[in-house]
């Protein structure tokens, strides 16, 4: 390791420690995770991880504002509860249709076993987030640009049928969710207890992705799967076990705009 990296490490273990607590995340400093720790259900912890785009305190007043018991309650009620309810690029039916498909998932089988089934084969954390992602397509019977957007599209994959690295988008909201169901600290939930927390890859958001930047973690102008992988790569030389520890953190310089 370079004396540059062991910097970089000393100041992101330092960021890790102060950051490890129940306090850093609040109304005051908001965050999606802050509503998903209310719940031990991991597919109202998906709906706060999907709707995770855009500013911090919208995105909390948005999933404050949802019943997420309806996903227990029969179709016509959740079509009557949600009529009104719209997030951005999602209007009330895309609202509609996720909480129908997520109803109809949780009386066949779990997230967490959907998932593994795809990523034991090659410990692949892209191969389980493309299985489920194609479940809620197969089951929703629903098409929208806003449903596509909140889901997120299949994986593009090569002429052997492997996924790209190139050409795909980093799936932040998905690797989001990740970290908070594998990973178990101050700050993640910990619910999953199948996948090998060295294997997740980092959320990168604009955030994170300028910060990495802008400390040496990553070289690459593109915004994408590649880059995600390149960093993830970059912080497991810090911590091969829990390269994502780092994440938060990351995303806290960033949005706080810290100078380093």
């Amino acid at each position: 390791m370079t004396k540059k990296d062991k910097q970089i490490k000393q100041l992101l273990d330092i960021e890790v420690e102060n950051r490890n607590k129940n306090d850093e995340i609040s109304y005051d400093k908001p965050d999606p995770l802050m509503v998903a720790r209310r719940y031990d259900d991991e597919f109202i912890i998906l709906l706060c991880a999907l709707f995770a785009y855009g500013n911090a305190k919208l995105i909390v007043k948005f999933l404050d504002s949802l019943d997420f018991s309806l996903l227990n309650q029969s179709e016509e009620i959740i079509e009557k509860e949600l009529k009104n309810h719209y997030y951005r690029f999602q209007n009330s039916l895309d609202v509609i249709n996720i909480f129908k498909t997520f109803r109809r998932m949780k009386q066949e089988n779990s997230l967490e076993n959907l998932f593994y089934e795809a990523y034991k084969k090659e410990n692949s954390i892209l191969e389980g987030i493309d299985a489920l992602i194609q479940k809620i397509h197969n089951l929703s019977n629903y098409n929208s640009q806003g449903f596509t957007f909140l889901v997120s599209s299949p994986f593009k994959r090569d002429k052997v049928g492997l996924i790209k690295e190139n050409g795909n988008a980093p799936y932040k909201r998905w690797n989001m969710y990740l970290r908070w169901m594998v990973r178990d600290d101050n700050l993640d939930l910990g619910l999953w207890k199948n996948i090998d927390k060295k294997d997740l890859i980092l959320p990168l958001d604009t955030h994170t992705f300028k910060v990495s930047q802008k400390l040496g973690l990553l070289d690459r102008k593109n915004y994408d799967l590649k880059s995600a992988l390149m960093i993830t790569d970059k912080l497991k030389e810090f911590d091969k076990f829990d390269p994502i520890k780092y994440d938060f953190s990351l995303y806290r310089i960033g949005q706080e705009k810290m100078e380093f």
